[in-house]
């Protein structure tokens, strides 16, 4: 099992130190949320249940990949991950062009988690047709991996059309940085048995998670696929070592945890995190 945190819930004057103090406790990642603008109206909720948007509409938003190319130089081994980045709402050489900065920057660090977004308001926005949505990120991409992977691009699709382009320099990560894709649906299973290093439901409880996991198993043998898929389990929470083994059952390989309830208790609460949960998982696992 690994151990990211999720720096979204602690102030963003926080992030560097709370990275810094991560990567040297032995955290796996740090993970921090995105959006590309929220407007007034941000009426539905990506959580099931929910019936108010989980954020205000005033919350400080930073640029996500910017803010990692900050991290970046700010630590040393730590990944640095995306919980989740809305890749449908740019043209995909903005997308791949950022990522390639922050995989680049950080030696090859980036875990990108990708999503199709669940804020018609904020596609509405920027002009874009929220009910096409899937389709869009779908081709949004394919088209970043090919920009990550191949000498000379040239696409004509449903959403972008261009000719002959080159795109240097390419990613540390061949032949891309990791995709974990996020979303509970079954678009979302599909992406990441095809194309995803890893998957990231974000409304999974443990009693569910077998049964997706045992689609997303066949639609990875369906694609032909023989490498494992990662499943990383956001909003953890986790309080005693032998916990852990639960989550393990169900096919968590990566669980994002912030163990701490105000932003000021942030770094006593990932060392006491580090000397009670992770250092004896490390040493069991």
């Amino acid at each position: 099992m690994e151990f990211g945190v999720q720096l979204g819930a602690v102030n963003p004057k926080l992030w560097g130190e709370v990275a810094e103090e991560a990567d040297r406790l032995g955290f796996e990642s740090v993970w921090i949320p995105e959006h590309l603008v929220v407007p007034i109206d941000t009426a539905g909720s990506p959580h099931q249940g929910s019936d108010h948007p989980p954020i205000p509409p005033e919350v400080p938003v930073f640029d996500a990949l910017g803010m990692l190319c900050h991290l970046a130089a700010r630590t040393t081994r730590i990944r640095l991950g995306t919980c989740v980045y809305n890749i449908g709402l740019r043209h995909p050489f903005v997308t791949a062009r950022a990522a390639t900065t922050v995989d680049v920057l950080s030696g090859g660090r980036l875990a990108f988690g990708v999503g199709a977004s669940w804020l018609r308001s904020e596609w509405e926005a920027v002009g874009l047709d929220f009910d096409r949505r899937g389709a869009r990120v779908d081709e949004a991409i394919a088209v970043c991996r090919r920009l990550w992977s191949e000498a000379v691009v040239e696409h004509h699709g449903e959403f972008f059309d261009f000719g002959p382009v080159a795109f240097e320099p390419k990613p540390v990560q061949r032949p891309g940085p990791a995709l974990h894709i996020g979303g509970d649906g079954a678009a979302a299973l599909r992406r990441a048995a095809t194309v995803g290093t890893g998957w990231m439901p974000m409304n999974h409880t443990l009693e569910r998670l077998p049964r997706s996991l045992a689609l997303l198993g066949e639609l990875a043998e369906r694609a032909g696929r023989t490498t494992p898929i990662e499943v990383t389990l956001p909003g953890a929470r986790i309080s005693r070592p032998e916990e852990i083994e639960s989550y393990a059952r169900a096919g968590v390989t990566r669980m994002i945890v912030a163990p701490w309830t105000r932003s000021r208790e942030a770094l006593d609460g990932l060392r006491r995190f580090a000397d009670e949960i992770l250092r004896p998982a490390q040493a069991t696992g």
